[in-house]
């Protein structure tokens, strides 16, 4: 049993306060291993948990029987510690399904440049094959130092990409120049055109047109699944009357003046008829007085407006049809 192993199965036996402010002492490389080794537990046996405790706590020597570790509490465990805000980021690593990789942990904490510089001697099914791995932001943010035509060659074979050898791994460590450390023989499931499009819908716009439209031209079938799983600041737009309604209720009305700046008049229309008369007017207002700004600020608010059209379809609040679906009355 590793220590990881070990120090997770001790917090989880622990009341959840008490192991926060263990984990407040520690650095958010190692709450991500603590998280993915709680993530695994559902139950701990009475003799292991009398092994764990003999390193840690001579009093536990005395704990019998079967501890059930209760639904949520790795998370509650990291929230507490870091704080909510803190913890997002790291709580989309704990995840049972992700690799047991060292480096992968320590690649995520990576300047992006640094990364591409890094990597960019690579064969694009390499590099493809390392960032598979990563958040989607993180990869969205390193493709972006790559030439259009390389980001083609990677973003294909991400899209691509399903089960993989864990040989084929190593070799891709060994590139590295770091010790790959795997558990195992079999196949891992990275990639695929779900994990392309999250990527896509966080990169800036010109640069998500041109992959997109590289692999329309190569690979139309591939480009057509991938845009099935996508959804952007156009698709909001397309939204019914009453979806956009209740999306306005939990969206800032400093990201919808930003994400406005540079429609056109009839799209910005739909979204006035949805508000009342005083709201649309100061909205007006407001765009018509802002003063210049970046395309990255306007693209930035236009993301956080997607985020939450995705949050609220996730909670049943709204409705998107994506692809070819259509939605009658049955």
């Amino acid at each position: 049993m590793t220590g990881e192993e070990k120090a997770a199965i001790l917090l989880l036996s622990l009341d959840e306060d008490l192991a926060a402010s263990v984990m407040k002492n520690l650095r958010p490389a190692e709450i991500r291993k603590l998280g993915k080794q709680m993530g695994r537990v559902s139950n701990i046996p009475a003799e292991t948990l009398s092994d764990v405790a003999k390193e840690f706590c001579t009093m536990a020597k005395e704990q019998g029987g079967m501890i059930s570790v209760r639904e949520g509490a790795p998370k509650n465990l990291v929230i507490k510690a870091l704080g909510e805000q803190d913890a997002r980021d790291i709580l989309g690593d704990v995840d049972v399904s992700s690799t047991d990789n060292p480096i992968i942990d320590m690649l995520q904490d990576v300047d992006p440049k640094v990364m591409a510089d890094f990597t960019k001697t690579e064969h694009p099914q390499t590099i493809a094959l390392i960032l598979v791995h990563l958040k989607p932001e993180k990869t969205a943010q390193v493709l972006e130092y790559f030439s259009p035509e390389f980001q083609y060659e990677i973003s294909k074979r991400m899209a691509t990409l399903k089960s993989v050898p864990r040989e084929f791994i190593d070799e891709v460590a060994k590139t590295l120049e770091k010790e790959l450390i795997v558990g195992g023989t079999s196949d891992q499931q990275l990639g695929g055109v779900q994990l392309m499009a999250n990527i896509l819908n966080r990169m800036n716009r010109s640069t998500e047109n041109a992959i997109m439209s590289s692999l329309e031209d190569s690979e139309p079938e591939l480009a057509s699944q991938i845009r099935n799983f996508m959804f952007n600041f156009d698709d909001v737009m397309k939204l019914d009357d009453k979806s956009l309604q209740e999306l306005m209720k939990d969206v800032s009305s400093e990201d919808l003046s930003k994400a406005l700046k540079m429609v056109d008049e009839s799209m910005r229309e739909k979204i006035f008829k949805n508000m009342s008369k005083r709201g649309a007017d100061m909205l007006r207002e407001e765009i018509s007085l802002m003063p210049p700004i970046r395309l990255s600020e306007v693209e930035n608010s236009q993301r956080k407006i997607v985020e939450v059209t995705k949050k609220l379809e996730a909670e049943g609040r709204i409705v998107i049809l994506r692809g070819g679906e259509t939605d009658g009355f049955v």
